[in-house]
């Protein structure tokens, strides 16, 4: 494989790369990947890329769910249904379910779910009475205005190892990998 070190990677001062050093165990799964793929013609800068990424996302959601999200039972999907609904107001389902970016059988238990704890409420379109919306409860909105500040500094614990300009540049990076991906294979 072929990596060469970038010489702007040593510019950075002794404790930024030591604060934002990756985990020894993620580079040693890095190297062992690296190892037994190695002498294929693959691209590993991306598979780093896209596996880190996913591997981020999966821990800030488990360790959200197993901390921040679990002092009032709720799920990832349930969270973001509340965000979604708190931010944009009420909604259709099927707008729901993308904004939330769940499947519409997924979005029908989280549903479900917080209306039974009577966070939300469903109600029939009048226009259309196959189609339904989905609107916060007063109970809903106190969750999430009480729930958001907490979350938001769960939020920052999961960055503090980054400066202020890391962290923007980070949401850059991934928004353009989010743009790509949303895109359609022939795009």
């Amino acid at each position: 494989m072929n990596h060469q070190a970038d010489p702007s990677d040593n510019a950075a001062p002794r404790d930024a790369r030591e604060r934002s050093a990756p985990a020894p165990r993620l580079l040693d799964a890095e190297r062992l990947i690296e190892e037994r793929l190695g002498d294929r013609p693959l691209d590993f800068d991306s598979m780093l890329a896209v596996s880190n990424i996913y591997r981020a996302a999966t821990a800030v959601r488990r360790r959200a769910e197993q901390g921040v999200l679990s002092e009032l039972g709720l799920s990832w999907g349930g969270f973001t249904t509340l965000w979604v609904l708190w931010v944009w107001g009420q909604m259709q389902t099927a707008d729901l379910a993308d904004e939330c970016d769940l499947s519409k059988g997924t979005l029908t238990g989280v549903v479900k779910t917080l209306e039974k704890r009577g966070f939300v409420e469903r109600r029939p379109v009048e226009a259309d009475r196959r189609r339904v919306t989905v609107a916060l409860t007063d109970a809903g909105v106190a969750t999430i205005e009480k729930l958001f500040p907490r979350f938001n500094r769960y939020e920052g614990q999961m960055v503090s190892a980054l400066t202020t300009a890391e962290k923007q540049e980070l949401a850059e990076l991934l928004r353009r990998v989010i743009v790509t991906a949303a895109k359609r294979p022939s795009e």
